[in-house]
Formats: C-alpha cells, sequence, structure tokens
C-alpha cells in the first residue's frame, strides 16, 4: 500500500514539473504501470510501461510502452499493440510499433498496420505508413491493400488525399469491383464515386456491360503530383533506419523518426504540457 502511495506521489510531482516548464502548450494526460523519468535541461525523457494510456488533445493512444522525449515532450515512441484514435477525424490506427510528432499530428507506424478511416468507411493496410493528420494526406508502402465496400485495391505505393477523396496507387496496383479487375502502371480512385482512371499498360477483366465503376482513358488521368516529403521535426534529420523504440538516444539528440521505405519505381496518473516546438 506504501509503495502504490509513493508510485502515485512520484507520479503527481512528475506531471506538475513537466507542466511547470511548458505551462502554455496542449497538455498531456497519461497512466501507466510504471514510469522513469529523466528531467534534465535539454535531456528530458520519460518512459512510461505496462498498460500505458496516453491523451493530447483529440489523440488517444494506448500501448505497452510509451517513451516521450524532445523538447517539451513533443515526441512519443510507443511500441507493443498501438492503437490510436483521433477522435476529431474519425481515424484509427493500429500496429506493433509507432512514431508521433504532437506538434504536426503526425504518425509513422512500421510492421503490419492498419488504418481505419470511420468517416470514409475506409480500411488500408500496410506494412509502413505515415499519416498526417495537419494535411489529411495518408502514404501506405509495402503490400498495401485496400477495401472499401464492395471496393478492392493493391499497390505497392499508395497516397491517399483525404480531403479530395482520391487513392493513388503505383507499383503493379489493380483495383476489383463487382467481379471487374482493372490493372495499369498507376491508378486514380475517387473513393467517393468509386470512379477509376487508368495510365500505362492499361488491361482487365470485365464480367458485366453495366459496370457500376467508371473508368478514363490515360488521357484524362491528372499528372503524376509530387509526393509530399515526409514531415520531419523541425531541425532534425531523420536517420537511416527506423528507431527500436526502446530509448537511449544520445543526450541534445535530434528525435529518432522512422525513415521511409523507398518509393516503387513508378514509398499512475499524471499531466503534462509541452510547447508544440
Amino acid at each position: 500500500m506504501r509503495a502504490s502511495r509513493l508510485g502515485r506521489a512520484c507520479l503527481f510531482v512528475l506531471a506538475w514539473t513537466i507542466a511547470a516548464a511548458a505551462a502554455f502548450a496542449e497538455p498531456i494526460d497519461f497512466s501507466a504501470d510504471s514510469v522513469q523519468s529523466s528531467l534534465a535541461k535539454d535531456r528530458e525523457r520519460t518512459v512510461l510501461s505496462g498498460n500505458v494510456k496516453v491523451r493530447t488533445g483529440s489523440i488517444s493512444i494506448t500501448a505497452d510502452r510509451v517513451e516521450l522525449f524532445g523538447k517539451d515532450f513533443i515526441y512519443l515512441q510507443c511500441s507493443g499493440s498501438v492503437k490510436v484514435e483521433d477522435s476529431d477525424r474519425k481515424i484509427r490506427l493500429e500496429s506493433p510499433s509507432l512514431y508521433y510528432d504532437r506538434t504536426r499530428k503526425l504518425a509513422r507506424a512500421i510492421g503490419p498496420s492498419v488504418l481505419q478511416d470511420d468517416k470514409n468507411k475506409l480500411v488500408l493496410k500496410a506494412e509502413w505508413i505515415e499519416n498526417d493528420g495537419e494535411n489529411e494526406i495518408t502514404i501506405a508502402e509495402i503490400a498495401v491493400r485496400i477495401v472499401k465496400d464492395k471496393l478492392a485495391c493493391r499497390a505497392e505505393y499508395v497516397l491517399y488525399r483525404r480531403k479530395e477523396n482520391t487513392l493513388e496507387l503505383t507499383g503493379s496496383p489493380s483495383v476489383y469491383k463487382n467481379g471487374d479487375n482493372y490493372e495499369a502502371s498507376r491508378m486514380i480512385v475517387n473513393t467517393e464515386t468509386e470512379d477509376i482512371a487508368l495510365e500505362g499498360e492499361v488491361k482487365g477483366s470485365v464480367t458485366s456491360n453495366t459496370s457500376s465503376s467508371k473508368t478514363a482513358p490515360p488521357s484524362q488521368v491528372p499528372a503524376p503530383s509530387a509526393t509530399p516529403p515526409a514531415a520531419t521535426p523541425s531541425g532534425a534529420t531523420p536517420p537511416a533506419s527506423a528507431p527500436s523504440g526502446s530509448g537511449g538516444s544520445s543526450e541534445g539528440a535530434a528525435p529518432a523518426v522512422p525513415a521511409a521505405p523507398s518509393t516503387p519505381d513508378g514509398t499512475g496518473s499524471g499531466s503534462t504540457k509541452g510547447n508544440g516546438g
């Protein structure tokens, strides 16, 4: 009983200290079975372990382990059954390992991951997913699978512009709809109307005369757009490989940001506050 009270007291002191250091930023509420923390200047780092729950703004995160680091604790490295929910944007994300920048609302998931867009009733699966909540753009790479109603898409690289309701597929893309199959070098799918535009080496198989999906010839496909660069924290350079999520970064070092895969030929309780960069 005494140990439990002491643990809660330490967490309260930790939360108060961080909140006092960043009194004007968006708060972080958290709970966990255990906590380890260093509050040395320019080396602030807190590790939450066991049944971790974190909330910052509209974002809720649960995981086995969460490390908060960087100036004013704006970066989170999560591991072990990670689940993220954005209540404002109606998006959920599950992954074994996830990096989150709370100033940019940027999440990067590594490993077999699933993003569910409840607003647009779309499910996306891939080995690497980056979700830019600020610009509502999602990049997915490696064995990408997308399902929406009776529409199913496959590709090695997908750019999902949520505001524009479009999916841009490259890397051996294919789309299946009501028994019809379409393949091309590049494909654009409108997730609202389910219209499909094809470009380069087009082929397909139509099982009926009244396909519910419209296809556009190559001339009507918009020119390829530049892939949005993977956002990185201000002043930080992503390392060559993804972080292990186990902490141990050098003092004052830039946050460990997971590197993007290469693009296909066609890619107890407390309250804290941070400055948000």
